[in-house]
């Protein structure tokens, strides 16, 4: 393949390579040519232009293949018009002589082919430059038109259109002769041709005046004409066609206009034009009226198809604009149409009818306008319904019977109804709350006209306004219960009405079945208002026999609406609802014999209505209540279906005796017995099969599904992706239910049923003769998969021979059956019965029973059904199956794929191997390379118009690509080719006309970019993708975008990039002047080319506002959730980088919320007026294009597009969080803005962000506030610490206070649903604790929102306690509470950190008052100033919410214990969900009563009586109950410590039960609440007492707290978990110390007694679950092992364990410290016994961690772990409780022991990191202050210990010398002197020898003085210790050493500072021992005269330097030493 990329043809390649591969070849040339001409420089390609011309022509005669002519065509033209153009006309001759040429036969047709393409490629590119020659191009293609076959014709039209295009207006003198050749080839047998006509005429138009003036009537009925008997193909191109002549007709194009004076037609005129196709169809008004009812009445239902979709066409071709001028209009047009009575001549015709009109308003009205525009076309509707219905209700109450025509008229006008009816609620669902309006205005009273309706006469007009209620209802829940009540109040009321009964039961039915829509839903009592109406229908429905029927059906549809609602409602009904059900059937034989002898027809109609609607009700209830189907309840519902059962075999004699009209009745009696039997367990009624399931009527009902077929579905959910539900008619949706059912039944058959039935069915085919014949076997056969599939879906076998063969013979007869879809059948049965069976031996038979027929058979039918089962059989069985097979299975069908003469068997056999290849998997990879070259030269060979065969080829490519998989990224040869195969198979397939081939090419290439992306070309697969996303074509939008989403997944840079090249490409192509006519190919109206081009309408926005964009138009769920991916790919590749680019974007977006009124930017007078300057200035049109379309967006973004960009807005903040922090930080960003422009921070955009936030959260859109709602709280909480950099004390967000007040206020009015307004009170509490407002009065605003909201919840009433289910109520209060319970935390924080600041500030206060004394007492108490005054009652509310949320969080084994009547908070209704609730809000407020309790120390008593006065009187006996009383009994009962147990108890057990197991969902946010509560509440002493007394409450807090730990990670949860278990360790030794003080009181003489309290007692044992040490002791350890793994023997002796230590981070330090620091704290816990269990565990962890932590650092910071083992030594050398005579020698070996290691681990090694000395010796000096000398005296460890010592007096660190010094200085000073002793004598020495070299090294800086200063106070310390007669030698040490340091006065000058202070400091020490000791020193003095000398010296030189000072007082004292500092020595 590579050699073919090459400018000029590899000849000498092409010639070596076999015959088979030249095509291929050939092609791979082509595509390379194709990118590289446009690339290339121009000079190149005319040197090589003469041999590349040769080269192509050459091409042209070897009969090239349909892709390789198009590309050849392409290639000529494109060089013709790069290069020279000489020769163009020479070439254009050879070709126009080849398509003159006489010879007809199949091998020169290619070569025409390929001619006729080169010729429109010609004059596509050139146009008017090859103007001269066209009139004779043009005759010639029409001559030969006259003698093609198919294929030629519709090439030859095809280069028609392109000459057409590129000629432009100047081809106008053969228009006519065009259109005349092609008018008669619309109906063509060949429908390939047609689309060509289309197409051709639709390219004529453009020019061609006389199409829309005189020819119109002609085009349009030859349009009708070709749309009988058409394919979808046609049906699109033909439709096409026909919308945009009638556009272009009713407004043409100026350039036309001008040209010629045009008469233009009326918009009635066209309409009546098409009307004329959607009633009569092609027969038109050119037959007389004889004729007409010759051929008799019904439109051929491809017309009214076709004509349907060219009135979308026509309506969007004008635009969005026009619709919305002229909607009224429209809309009677439309519905006129419907009630047309040649449109609704049958009900069946009808119903298609009404899908015909629904889908032209729903593709109009639901894409072209903008909600604005909707709601005005809303209006409408409702007009045109209100019509309607007067003149219906005219005629009803018209009493003269004569009225004949009147009831005609009634009739259709249900149709209408019905459509409009539709529309609106699809309108209004689609509207959502920004419908609000509709409702709100009365003057378009929608609500009134709707419900108008319930009382129409016909039952389909009923029930499409009871579902236009439902919709309004989904769309504004706050109407859902409000409808309920009206309905239920009009049903009572007009009881007597038949129309009302069942209008107002339908209306009510509906609503009830939206509620499951309606996330709030509606109060619990509505159920019981139901079922109360419902029974009383059903009970009076006997009364009178006017209304028996209606009741009868009303009172059961509201039963079976109302199970809907789920368990939690039914549960309330379901012992009554068994007893209806029950008593509805007779009871015995004896009593259904009874029934048949005494009834006549119309009882039984009744009868059977009401049996099908009580089984119609079960169904519901087992369909929609799954958890209350226990046993007990089956077993009861099988009575009543078992007596239906019995029925259903009396009625064929009950409807013998009473009339046919029963049939019905009976058929609906049937249809939900199977409905609820398909639904029950089939074990249920095992015993009752026999029941003869299967109906075999034929029956065919495609497109005729209406509600009124089934009024049962107004209920029932819609299945996804349907508007509107459609159930089909009762004849057809019983077999369907018959067959479901079979598919159930029958595995649990015996074997001996099985045969009956399946003899049975032989017999049925058998006895059918003709059409009906096809229809049973199409019934049978269906159910006879089901079977199939039921036995392999329950793993059970199909059973022994005989019942095989009886299905074989079923099965075997039809695979040659002439039906299609038979033969499909039975091919997908062939396959299940192989699966069923699994036997080797009956696969192997079946395979050789087909091969054998392939290989003999020649007839179409045959060779395609055994193909096809091939298929199956490998589908089926898997590739393991039947692998043994494949080679023959592969062979056969590739010889049967290359039969050129039948597309049908190549169609069947493509298919058979790609569900082979599919499932072989692996296996089929040795058949890859055959399976692809027969797939490459079919798709080069095989003629476009068999799309089949195409589609095909597509599938099985991408089957094979799946096949090798990721080997596609490989190297090797074979892969290569593999590849390259692929590549070109994709390419051709792209390239093809048909959306389903091109659709199977985006799917091919997705998969190839997923196994191999470095070989998808990427720069011409995005821009092609682009292109697809404007299709018409469903599919291909849907491939496109999924191709999209996987791409944007890796490459999102790339993919925008590509896209954005698409645009500049665009730019150039317009002005290179290369496409004169600025409607490029086919365009229609000036609108048109905004709809056909907007594959390259990709603005600046790019690629992703194109998606933004497609989200407003389509409706298809998965297409909107694939861009909702592509959109989060993008966004979170790309987003961080464009900040401005994706935040304008949604604010675009967004901004159509804040102002409706730009939903339609050109209504209005001026702009009118500009459309007339536009129509009649012809320049206008070249130079508006390009804005035009700019200026014109399709429509403004809706709401659900909205929501969307505010939670990609939501995305943007947590994106650039995880990103850099200068994103939250205005002082950064604007540095790192000015080193870089293009930088771009997030903070920079705070204005925009907060504006996009407020107009989401105050728009209409419920869902959109809710958006609106969470940006404003994520904003605040990023961005609430951001300072403002320019007001130093202040944050960025003050500013903004306005705005979020604003944004807030609105969610709380009354009328507001309880989620939003929940949401709001989580945003205001965040807004108050963020801290951003400092000042109260501005805070009050939002705060007075809160205290609003309080008032409610006191006051009982939610705000829509009314409107929705009890639990909403419920969410708003506990978010209320949830709020208050944030802000407290937060105020009493702040209060606290107020407290524990330092109070220097206020002494300052008292020196200047008024300065800052106010400022700073304020803040401090401000926010608690605001909580207080509610805090009595919100302390009550909360206390009431956690104990609701304790016995709701109870199992459901004590729902018993639960109270009857609710809790404060929720009702016992509504529990379910009232849960998540609590669940969501209890954390917070756990944390504030713990504050609550801890601030007011327990001491607050509840008084009972307030709380009841707060609480309204429902609420009163649930308060009562709260407060675990009695309601009988008098309040406040308790005392208050008991209370006080109570609330201990509530909070521990919440605690304990939510951190036994926090779900992995839950927000950190609660478990650190929690913890935080458990710290605050064991801070008070009342709450460690408690916990104090009972061990065991301890212990099972601890073992929690460990299971937290061992399942949360992070390290704020365990530094909590800490604080905790400290609490609880000093609650303990608190007690603990308490109880030994008064034991010590109580007995003084046994002094040992008290210590031997404690854990261990007096053996020492712990038990594990019962001791505290012990459970904390297991906590600690795991932390400590968590973050110091070395610890634990078993993580350092496993082999994964890695030996490097890693620095701690500063978390876990702080945490390993607040762990050691516990840890040392538990010995106290425990008896002298006790400790020596615990205390070897605890001095080993506490010395690794010291050894581990205590690192040398370059600041000498001691870490935190390292400072708190020292404590931890201390605390535990200096116990006091283990000095007993007991375990006195264990305690010496454990210090000793402990000592030593120590001592050990500070052996300097060369391996470790350097230790920190200091810490060392801090140790070891803490043992020697703290131990008695026996104890560690001990000879080994006292040389250890000086070595130590020596060790640190050597070092080179200053530092450590000091600290030495320091700690020598502690340790000679011991009151022991046998201890210090030893040590004096040892280190003695070395110190004054270190202090005396200090004289040859003086100190050079602050560190090395310091060292020094110690040493000599150390010294001077000795001398003061030492006895009277040693002193002058002590003495004799000291002085000298000190005298030595003095300077004199030279080099005093000139010393360094350090050296300078040494001096001074020395001075001043000897200045003051001379007075201390003046005996000694004057001996010491007087033994060395020399140092008198320089003592006197000195002291000279001070006092001068004093006088000197004092003399020249007024200047300051600066000592003024030189600024660089010599290093002087004095030697």
């Amino acid at each position: 393949m590579e050699l073919a990329h090459s400018l000029l043809l590899n000849e000498e390649a092409l010639a070596q390579i076999t015959e088979a591969k030249r095509p291929v070849f050939v092609f791979e040339w082509l595509r390379f040519l194709d990118k590289v001409l446009v690339a290339a420089n121009k000079t190149d390609v005319k040197e090589k232009q003469k041999k590349l011309v040769e080269q192509l022509t050459g091409l042209i005669s070897s009969s090239p293949g349909p892709p390789t002519r198009k590309l050849l065509a392409k290639n000529l033209a494109a060089l013709y018009s790069i290069g020279d153009t000489f020769t163009v006309f020479q070439t254009l001759d050879k070709c126009n002589d080849i398509i003159k040429s006489k010879d007809d036969t199949a091998a020169y047709l290619p070569t025409k082919l390929a001619a006729v393409a080169c010729v429109g490629a010609f004059y596509e590119k050139m146009g008017r430059m090859l103007g001269s020659s066209f009139p004779e191009t043009v005759n010639n293609l029409l001559k030969s038109l006259k003698s093609a076959e198919s294929q030629g014709r519709s090439e030859i039209l095809l280069s028609l259109q392109k000459v057409l295009n590129g000629l432009g207006g100047a081809a106008a003198s053969c228009h006519r002769d065009i259109y005349k050749n092609a008018r008669s080839l619309l109906t063509d047998r060949s429908m390939a041709v047609r689309c060509a006509v289309a197409k051709c005429l639709l390219e004529l138009q453009n020019e061609a005046v006389f199409m829309w003036t005189a020819e119109l009537e002609n085009v349009a009925t030859l349009c009708f004409k070709a749309l009988e008997n058409s394919n979808y193909g046609v049906r699109v191109a033909v439709s096409k066609l026909l919308g945009t002549v009638m556009a272009t007709a009713l407004i043409p194009k100026q350039a036309t206009v001008m040209r010629q004076n045009v008469k233009r037609a009326t918009l009635e005129e066209v309409l009546e034009l098409m009307a004329t196709g959607f009633l009569r169809g092609g027969s038109g008004f050119l037959k007389s009226g004889g004729e007409m009812l010759k051929v008799g009445g019904s439109v051929n239902r491809e017309v009214r198809v076709g004509v349907t979709q060219a009135y979308v066409v026509f309506v969007t071709t004008l635009g969005g604009q026009w619709l919305e001028r002229n909607f009224a209009t429209f809309l009677s047009h439309v519905l006129d149409l419907v009630s047309h009575p040649r449109a609704t001549q049958t009900h069946v015709e009808a119903v298609y009818s009404r899908r015909c009109v629904s889908f032209i308003l729903r593709a109009t009205v639901g894409s072209l306008l903008g909600e604005k525009a909707q709601i005005a076309a809303a209006k409408d509707i409702c007009q045109a319904i209100g019509k309607q219905m007067k003149a219906v209700e005219a005629v009803v109450n018209d009493t003269n019977s004569e009225n004949k025509s009147g009831a005609a008229d009634v009739a259709a006008s249900q149709h209408v109804m019905v459509c409009a009816l539709q529309e609106l609620g699809s309108l209004v669902q689609s509207l959502n709350a920004t419908a609000s309006p509709l409702i709100q205005e009365p003057s378009i009273g929608l609500l009134e006209t709707v419900t108008s309706v319930l009382l129409h006469p016909s039952m389909a007009a009923r029930l499409a306004a009871a579902w236009c209620l439902r919709c309004v209802a989904v769309a504004l829940p706050f109407q859902l219960t409000p409808f309920l009540d009206r309905c239920a109040e009009r049903l009572n009321n007009l009881k007597t009405s038949p129309e009302a009964v069942s209008g107002y039961s339908f209306a009510m039915a509906a609503l009830l079945g939206g509620v499951h829509q309606c996330p709030l839903g509606i109060p619990h009592a509505k159920g019981k208002m139901v079922v109360s109406i419902a029974e009383d229908l059903l009970r009076t429905a006997a009364q009178n026999s006017r209304l028996s029927l209606q009741r009868t059906q009303a009172g059961w549809l509201l039963l079976g609406a109302l199970m809907t609602l789920g368990p939690s409602v039914v549960r309330y009904h379901l012992p009554k609802m068994l007893l209806l059900w029950r008593n509805v059937f007779p009871r015995s034989l004896k009593e259904l014999e009874a029934e048949k002898a005494r009834g006549d027809s119309f009882t039984w109609q009744v009868t059977l209505e009401g049996r099908a609607g009580a089984l119609c009700a079960m169904r519901s209830f087992v369909a929609h209540c799954p958890e209350l189907l226990t046993e007990d309840v089956i077993r009861k519902l099988m009575t009543p279906i078992e007596c239906a059962m019995t029925m259903m075999s009396h009625i064929p004699s009950v409807i013998k005796a009473h009339g046919a009209h029963l049939k019905a009745s009976a058929a609906m009696v049937r249809l939900r017995l199977y409905d609820i039997l398909a639904l029950l367990p089939p074990k249920t009624y095992e015993g009752m099969y026999s029941c003869g399931v299967l109906q075999l009527q034929p029956n065919s009902a495609s497109g005729s599904g209406a509600l009124e077929h089934d009024p049962s579905s107004i209920y029932l959910r819609i299945p996804a992706g349907e508007a509107v539900p459609g159930p089909l008619p009762l004849g057809v949706s019983v077999i369907d239910a018959s067959v479901a059912l079979f598919g159930v039944v029958f595995p649990h058959v015996s074997y001996k049923h099985r045969l009956q039935m399946l003899d049975h069915f032989a017999e049925c085919v058998k006895q059918a003769k003709g059409v009906r014949q096809q229809a049973v076997q199409l019934n049978i056969f269906t159910a006879v998969l089901s079977a199939l599939k039921g036995l392999a879906e329950n793993k059970s076998s199909l059973g022994p021979e005989e019942v095989r063969k009886s299905a074989l013979t079923l099965v075997m007869g039809a695979l040659d059956n002439p039906n299609p879809i038979l033969r499909c059948a039975a091919g997908e049965a062939l396959g299940r019965m192989a699966q069923v069976v699994g036997e080797a031996s009956f696969i192997a038979r079946m395979a050789q029973y087909s091969f054998d027929k392939l290989k003999s058979a020649r007839d179409v039918v045959s060779r395609t059904g055994h193909s096809l089962a091939l298929g199956c059989l490998h589908r089926y069985v898997g590739g393991i199956g039947s692998g043994q097979h494949l080679k023959t299975s592969v062979s056969i069908l590739l010889a049967l794929a290359q039969d050129g003469t039948s597309p049908e068997v190549q169609t069947w056999s493509l298919h058979s191997l790609a569900l082979i290849v599919d499932s072989s998997g692996p296996m089929y990879r040795g058949y890859v390379e055959p399976t692809l070259s027969l797939v490459l030269t079919l798709l080069l060979t095989v003629p476009p118009s068999h799309t089949e065969v195409h589609q095909c080829l597509g599938r099985c490519l991408g089957a094979i690509i799946t096949t090798v998989g990721p080997e596609l990224q490989g190297n090797g040869a074979t892969i290569s080719t593999i590849r390259s195969s692929c590549l070109v198979g994709c390419a051709i397939t792209q390239d093809h006309s048909d959306s389903l081939v091109q659709a199977a090419a985006i799917s091919c290439l997705q998969q190839l970019h997923m196994f191999a992306p470095r070989h998808v070309n990427l720069s011409s697969l995005v821009p092609s993708l682009c292109v697809h996303l404007c299709s018409s074509h469903l599919l291909l939008r849907r491939a496109a975008v999924a191709c999209l989403r996987q791409l944007a997944q890796r490459e999102a840079a790339e993919v925008c990039e590509y896209a954005m090249s698409l645009v500049k490409n665009a730019g150039e192509k317009e002005n290179s002047g290369i496409n004169i006519n600025p409607f490029a190919p086919g365009a229609g109206s000036r609108r048109d080319t905004h709809s056909r081009h907007q594959g390259i309408n990709i603005t600046e926005t790019g690629l992703e506002g194109v998606l933004f964009g497609m989200l407003d138009r389509e409706t298809d769920r998965k297409l909107c959730s694939d861009i909702h991916d592509t959109l989060g790919h993008m966004l979170s590749s790309l987003a961080v980088e464009n900040l401005s680019h994706w935040l304008m974007l949604c604010k675009d977006v967004l901004a159509a919320s804040s102002d409706m009124s730009t939903a339609t930017p050109l209504g209005g007078g001026k702009d009118e007026e500009s459309e007339k300057k536009d129509e009649m200035d012809d320049d206008t049109m070249f130079t508006t294009l390009g804005e035009e379309d700019k200026s014109k967006p399709s429509v403004a973004p809706r709401w659900a597009t909205r929501v969307f960009a505010a939670d990609c807005l939501c995305r943007v903040i947590m994106l650039c969080e995880n990103a850099n922090k200068a994103h939250f930080d205005l002082a950064l960003a604007r540095s790192a803005r000015l080193k870089n422009p293009k930088n771009d921070f997030l903070v920079l955009h705070l204005s925009d962000l907060i504006r996009m936030a407020f107009m989401a959260a105050t728009d209409h859109s419920n869902q959109l506030r809710m958006a609106g709602l969470q940006a404003l709280e994520d904003i605040i909480k990023k961005f609430a610490t951001v300072p403002e950099p320019e007001f130093p004390g202040h944050v960025i967000l003050e500013q903004y206070q306005a705005n979020v007040g604003a944004a807030l206020r609105p969610a709380f009015s009354q009328d507001t649903p309880s989620d939003i307004t929940a949401k709001a009170c989580q945003v205001c509490s965040a807004w108050i604790g963020s801290g951003v407002v400092s000042d109260l009065n501005d805070l009050r605003r939002v705060h007075n929102l809160l205290v609003s909201s309080l008032d409610k919840v006191q006051a009982g009433k939610g705000s829509s306690s009314q409107l929705y289910r009890e639990s909403a109520t419920t969410m708003e209060k506990l978010a209320v509470l949830k709020a208050w319970a944030e802000v407290y935390v937060v105020a009493m924080k702040i209060k606290k950190e107020a407290e524990t600041k330092p109070k220097r500030v206020l002494k300052s206060t008292e020196e200047d008052e008024d300065d800052f004394g106010t400022v700073d007492e304020l803040p401090p108490d401000s926010l608690i100033t605001l909580v207080q005054p509610e805090l009595p009652a919100l302390s009550r509310l909360w206390l009431a919410a956690l104990k609701d949320y304790a016995l709701l969080t109870l199992p459901a084994e004590f729902a018993t214990q639960l109270p009857p009547d609710g809790g404060a908070f929720y009702t016992p209704e509504t529990i379910d969900t009232a849960r998540l609730h609590y669940r969501n809000s209890w954390a917070p407020i756990l944390h504030a009563v713990a504050l609550w309790l801890n601030s007011t120390g327990f001491n607050a008593s509840e008084s009972t009586e307030e709380t009841a006065a707060a609480m309204p009187n429902s609420q009163k006996h649930a308060t009562s109950i709260m407060l675990n009383q009695t309601p009988g009994t008098p309040p406040t009962t308790k005392p208050l410590p008991e209370i006080n147990k109570d609330r201990m108890h509530l909070i521990l057990g919440v605690s304990i039960q939510f951190l036994c197991s926090p779900r992995p969902e839950e927000p950190v946010e609660h478990v650190t609440s929690c913890l935080q509560a458990l710290h605050t509440l064991l801070d008070s002493p009342c709450a460690r007492i408690h916990i104090a007394e009972d061990q065991l409450l301890g212990v099972e807090l601890l073992s929690v707290l460990h299971r937290l730990l061992l399942t949360w990670d992070p390290p704020s949860v365990q530094l909590l978990v800490t604080g905790v278990v400290q609490q609880i360790v000093r609650a303990a030794q608190d007690y603990l110390q308490e109880k030994r003080n008064t034991l010590n009181e109580d007995d003084i003489e046994e002094k040992e007694n008290p210590l031997a309290l404690g854990e261990g007692g007096e053996s020492g044992g712990l038990v594990p679950g019962k001791s505290l040490v012990f459970a904390a002791m297991e906590l600690l350890m795991f932390i400590l092992v968590r973050h110091m793994p070395h610890l634990s023997s078993k993580v350092s002796d496993s082999p994964s364990h890695i030996a490097a230590k890693s620095h701690l981070s500063e978390e876990s330090a702080r945490l390993v410290a607040a762990t050691v620091t516990i840890l040392s704290d538990l010995p106290s816990l425990c008896s002298p016994a006790g400790c020596m269990t615990i205390l070897p565990t605890i001095l080993f962890l506490i010395t690794r961690v010291l050894k581990e932590t205590a690192v040398k650092s370059a600041d000498n910071q001691v870490p935190p772990p390292v400072s708190a083992a020292l404590q931890g030594i201390k605390t535990i050398v200096t116990l006091p409780t283990v000095k007993t005579d007991a375990t006195q020698k264990q305690w010496t070996g454990l210090i000793r022991s402990t000592l030593a290691s120590i001592l050990e681990y500070s052996q300097p090694e060369a391996s470790k990191p350097v230790l920190d000395e200091v810490s060392i010796l801090t140790a070891i000096a803490l043992f020697l202050w703290s131990a008695s000398t026996e104890i560690i005296g001990v000879q080994c460890l006292q040389n250890g210990c000086m070595n130590r010592f020596k060790s640190a007096l050597n070092s080179c660190d200053p530092w450590v010398q000091a600290k030495c010094y320091q700690l020598l200085l502690s340790v000679f000073q011991h009151t022991n002197r046998a201890l210090s002793t030893p040590y004096i004598h040892s280190l003695a020495p070395i110190m004054v020898e270190k202090l005396k070299a200090v004289e040859r090294s003086r100190p050079n800086n602050n560190l090395e003085l310091l060292a020094v200063q110690e040493g000599i106070k150390v010294l001077e310390t000795l001398v003061a210790l030492g006895e009277e007669q040693n002193r002058v030698q002590l003495l004799a040490l000291l002085v000298p050493t000190l005298i030595s340091y003095l300077l004199n006065e030279n080099a005093f000058a000139s010393a360094s500072t350090a050296s300078k202070e040494l001096h001074e400091f020395a001075l001043q020490n000897l200045m003051h021992i001379g007075p201390l000791y003046p005996h000694a020193f004057k001996t010491v003095m007087g033994a060395a005269p020399e140092l008198k000398t320089r003592l006197e010296t000195a002291v000279r030189a001070s006092q001068a330097s004093k006088a000197k000072a004092a003399a020249r007082q007024p200047p300051p004292t600066v000592h003024s030493t030189p600024t660089i500092k010599l290093k002087t020595s004095f030697f």
